[in-house]
């Protein structure tokens, strides 16, 4: 793995707080940002493979602008691949909002669409939730005294909400995971046949259900992983070597593909706060929810790895040995570019 390391430029500066333990809600991965910037947040807003909620906790309010010159205020969400081509823009001024990292595989228990009704888009959370319910929320977020209320009131409003919505398949939240957890480095082809399904039902199931095709999911995850070895200063040869990509030109054209910018730029233009550098693996995963009902559904030849490992790095469906986001509480003033 390269170590090299580039001399990043001064970004806006983002104060990034975590919460103390992960999330108890399977598929969310929380955060809360405060913009401590000596000047207003004006910059490109990439894609990621995740829903992303901002929930706002104050009067001053989160802003995206879309290249066609519609603007979107307050609380809200982006969907999966929202800012392809880096014609998205964040605006912000002394805002403290709750990130909340959403996996698409509990996208419609959470908002009540599917994530296919939102890629690429950004929605008004009014629009999702009604105004009477955004609003408690909002309300609710400004009163609290502390980061952690902050972060116990949002577990406690999604765990209501997951807990009463509609769970995909379990086949589908296995993919998704194994996607997450190889870090886009598989075959879809080969995801079918451990399922035992065609590659026709499985294309179909996961974009009707999880908002993009596999093949789509697996690049954009991928590129979510190359993009932030880039923006922690890892040299782009490395990058494209340990990522999976052809060679860097593959990489170059991926990443300019994605955010209308070069990997040399985005490794000066942070993508992420560099406090998340020590949470790298932030594309959240549903291993506690449906990894045991995938083993008793799927049958057959092509059965995933029970329990007990693989040859893959011992993970079983739906069900990560890693998890690098089970990191204690940090609160960092770091670069940032991007809304992750």
């Amino acid at each position: 793995m390269s170590t090299a390391v580039r001399q990043r430029v001064v970004a806006p500066v983002w104060e990034v707080t975590r919460p103390a333990r992960p999330c108890r809600v399977p598929g969310v991965v929380l955060a809360g940002l405060r913009d401590r910037g000596p000047a207003p947040v004006d910059h490109r807003l990439d894609p990621h493979p995740v829903l992303t909620l901002a929930l706002a906790c104050g009067e001053a309010a989160l802003g995206i602008d879309e290249s066609t010159g519609r603007q979107h205020r307050g609380s809200l969400v982006t969907g999966l691949g929202f800012g392809v081509g880096g014609a998205a823009r964040v605006r912000a001024a002394n805002v403290e909002w709750v990130q909340v990292r959403l996996s698409p595989a509990i996208a419609r228990a959470v908002l009540g669409v599917g994530p296919a009704e939102l890629e690429s888009s950004v929605v008004a959370l009014d629009d999702l939730w009604g105004e009477r319910r955004a609003a408690r929320l909002r309300e609710q977020l400004a009163g609290t005294a502390s980061w952690e209320e902050r972060f116990a009131l949002v577990e406690a409003f999604l765990a209501r909400l997951t807990a009463a919505g509609p769970a995909i398949e379990p086949e589908l939240a296995w993919a998704w995971d194994r996607i997450v957890a190889e870090h886009g480095q598989v075959r879809v082809e080969g995801l079918a046949d451990e399922l035992g399904w065609s590659r026709k039902r499985l294309w179909s199931r996961f974009h009707a259900q999880l908002g993009l095709p596999p093949k789509r999911a697996v690049k954009l995850v991928r590129f979510d992983w190359a993009a932030t070895r880039l923006a922690g200063g890892q040299e782009a040869a490395g990058v494209a070597a340990d990522c999976g990509y052809a060679d860097q030109s593959h990489l170059h054209r991926d990443v300019v593909a994605f955010t209308g910018v070069t990997p040399a730029t985005v490794a000066g233009q942070s993508l992420v706060a560099t406090a998340d550098m020590a949470w790298v693996d932030h594309v959240p995963r549903l291993s506690a929810r449906w990894g045991d009902a995938l083993a008793s559904r799927v049958d057959g030849p092509h059965r995933p790895p029970p329990p007990g490992g693989d040859t893959r790095g011992g993970r079983v469906p739906g069900r990560s040995t890693s998890r690098t986001e089970d990191h204690p509480a940090t609160a960092a003033s770091a670069p940032c570019s991007s809304t992750n």
